[in-house]
């Protein structure tokens, strides 16, 4: 874990979390079911899991909401802040359960959301089953009558944040969402949706400070992790990947005005089927972006289709494209200890700006193999270095 400049090890923060789990007994506790919520399912909970959250934030002393197991119908929820209660703790070990018409959720933004809270921690074994797939359907008969869909779970402008445990399955759109937040941690997510479930990014951070992403596992149709702009300190160990698009820092310069991506480390992470591995992209627009002090180490790569890939002319399905030249100025970005196989011939792409070459890349003992031969890389527009054994042979 690294935080303010210190490195620390990942089981510290299971120590933080289970530290604080122990005190809840000296906590003020509410449980939902003594707010009418149904454990079976067959009633609507919103306004019983509302009330329950209003009684905690009231409360004076630090709270503990309790969900039990069971099965929990829920429309959208969102949790305001400014409580009065220091700290928050959320305990489900039930499922939450989206309603069958995805219409209710899909035209709402958010499933459940958190705005300006802070010392608010989600932790157990329960679930999040927004019951997509149906919604997929719609995209994919092309219809004009789906709506877009609604992200799982969201923190807005909010600090000190704690999700520990919990399971997110088949989300409408995005899966979790940090926008505008500081000092947050997530560990022990389980993410899951299918592989070709449209927009279904697993972990979505921007505008945010001193993220870490611990021991999780994301199954999804898009980004694993996607990394939008205005992302500081972001620290991502021992996460897999796969199916998805990999872990991905953008889609950035989709405005001209742009806050910049810096200080990014991804560690020990393994990806398996996926369609990217560890990749930058950007669409070609002017942008005052940039990014900058980025570190890829110690990452295996199962028959991935683009190991590793700087994209600066990102266009998906080749519609709307600006033709224009990226702005976003890329530097200092390391790949340390890259292997595994790429299920194409070009294991390392780095198809950077004209007018703002990439600058300071390296690669520093990359091994990658296509189909049992070597493979290939291709340069445009970079300058860098190469360290020790680089395979395939490196075109910087």
């Amino acid at each position: 874990m690294k935080l303010s400049g210190c490195n620390f090890h990942g089981v510290i923060v299971i120590v933080f979390v289970m530290l604080r789990i122990s005190s809840t007994s000296a906590m003020t506790n509410f449980n939902v079911l003594n707010f009418g919520a149904n454990p079976i399912g067959r009633t609507d909970s919103t306004d019983s899991f509302l009330k329950a959250w209003n009684a905690a934030c009231s409360t004076a002393d630090s709270t503990f909401i309790y969900v039990p197991k069971g099965r929990y119908l829920v429309g959208s929820l969102a949790f305001k802040g400014q409580c009065k209660s220091p700290q928050i703790i959320i305990r489900i070990d039930g499922t939450i359960v989206a309603p069958s018409d995805y219409g209710v959720l899909g035209k709402w933004e958010n499933w459940v959301s958190f705005e300006r809270v802070s010392g608010v921690s989600i932790i157990g074994q329960g679930a999040f089953d927004a019951k997509g797939p149906s919604l997929w359907a719609c995209k994919a008969s092309s219809s004009n009558s789906c709506p877009l869909g609604t992200t799982t779970l969201r923190f807005t402008n909010s600090n000190n944040i704690t999700i520990n445990g919990l399971t997110s399955l088949n989300s409408q759109m995005f899966h979790i969402a940090i926008n505008g937040c500081q000092n947050v941690q997530i560990q022990g997510v389980k993410i899951i949706a299918a592989g070709d479930s449209p927009n279904t990014d697993g972990i979505h951070v921007q505008l945010s400070t001193n993220v870490e992403i611990f021991n999780s596992s994301i199954k999804t149709g898009d980004d694993c992790i996607s990394i939008g702009p205005g992302t500081k300190n972001l620290w991502i160990e021992q996460v897999t990947c796969g199916p998805g698009h990999g872990i991905s820092i953008g889609s950035l310069a989709k405005d001209l005005e742009e806050e910049g991506v810096q200080n990014v480390t991804v560690k020990k992470t393994i990806f398996s089927g996926t369609q990217n591995g560890l990749r930058i992209k950007s669409w070609a627009r002017p942008s005052s972006g940039f990014v900058q002090g980025v570190r890829f180490i110690d990452s295996v790569m199962r028959n991935v289709q683009n190991p590793i890939v700087i994209d600066q002319n990102y266009c998906p399905h080749s519609e709307n494209c600006p033709g224009q030249v990226s702005g976003i100025k890329i530097k200092d970005i390391r790949y340390e200890n890259i292997r595994g196989t790429s299920s194409t011939p070009i294991a390392i792409k780095f198809d950077c700006s004209p007018k703002n070459p990439c600058t300071e890349i390296s690669l520093r003992n990359v091994n990658l193999t296509y189909l049992d031969k070597d493979a290939q890389s291709f340069c445009c527009n970079v300058v860098g270095k190469v360290f020790d054994l680089v395979r395939p042979n490196s075109c910087l």
